[in-house]
C-alpha cells in the first residue's frame, strides 16, 4: 500500500537545467519509495553497450531457438533502456502486470517489476508480459534524498500512464509528459530558485 507522500507508481521528469547530466531531460518511473529511499528506472534513454540478442548470450539463453519461435522479434528488434547508474550490469524488466512470478514486484494494478532471467527468456519466445521495457542499472535515492531533490526543484512528478510509460518513443516521452502536466517546456527556466 503506498504511503501518503511517497511517488512510488509515479513519473519523475528532469527539470531543465538539472545539475547531473546523466539526467538530462530524463523521465524515470519510481518502482519504489518509502522512508528509506526510492528506486527507479529512466524509461527515455536507450544503452548502447549491448544489444538484446548479445544479453540473451551473456545470460545462456538460447538465442537462436527463442528467435526462430517468434519472427515478430527480427524485424523488430527489443530496445534496451539505460534504466540509471547504479548497478548498471544489473537487469531490470518493468513490464505490464499481465505477467507475474513469484519474484514480481506488483507495483500498481497495471505495472509491476522482475528481474530475473526467466523473464527474459519468456520475452525471447514471444511468452513475456504485453508491454515490457528491458532496463539496464537503475537510479536510486537514499533516505529522503529524492524529497530534497523535488524541494530543490530538479523534479517535477505525474501520475504515470501505460501509453507514455510503454508506448511512446523515447524522445517524445519526455515532452509529452510534461505536456501532459501542462508545462510549456518553452517557458521553464534553466535556473532553480526558492520563493
Amino acid at each position: 500500500m503506498k504511503k501518503q507522500g511517497y511517488l512510488e507508481g509515479q513519473l519523475l521528469l528532469a527539470m531543465p537545467g538539472m545539475a547531473d547530466p546523466r539526467f538530462d531531460h530524463s523521465v524515470i518511473y519510481v518502482c519504489s519509495h518509502n522512508e528509506e529511499g526510492a528506486m527507479g528506472l529512466i524509461i527515455n534513454k536507450r544503452t548502447t553497450s549491448i544489444d538484446f540478442p548479445s544479453l540473451l548470450d551473456q545470460l545462456d539463453i538460447d538465442v537462436e531457438s527463442s528467435f526462430s519461435s517468434n519472427e515478430a522479434h527480427l524485424s523488430d528488434p527489443i530496445l534496451l533502456h539505460a534504466g540509471g547508474p547504479v548497478e548498471i550490469g544489473r537487469g531490470f524488466i518493468l513490464h505490464s502486470a499481465d505477467y507475474v512470478q513469484d519474484s514480481t514486484m506488483i507495483i500498481s494494478e497495471t505495472i509491476a517489476l522482475t528481474a530475473t532471467v526467466d523473464i527474459l527468456s519468456a520475452i525471447a519466445r514471444g511468452e513475456g508480459p504485453q508491454d515490457y521495457i528491458v532496463a539496464l542499472g537503475y537510479s536510486g535515492w537514499g533516505a529522503g534524498q529524492l524529497e530534497q531533490e523535488l524541494q530543490q526543484n530538479s523534479w517535477l512528478n505525474i501520475e504515470a500512464d501505460e501509453e507514455l510509460v510503454f508506448r511512446t518513443d523515447l524522445e517524445l516521452k519526455w515532452p509529452r509528459a510534461m505536456a501532459k502536466l501542462g508545462v510549456d517546456v518553452s517557458l521553464l527556466s534553466m535556473d532553480s530558485g526558492h520563493a
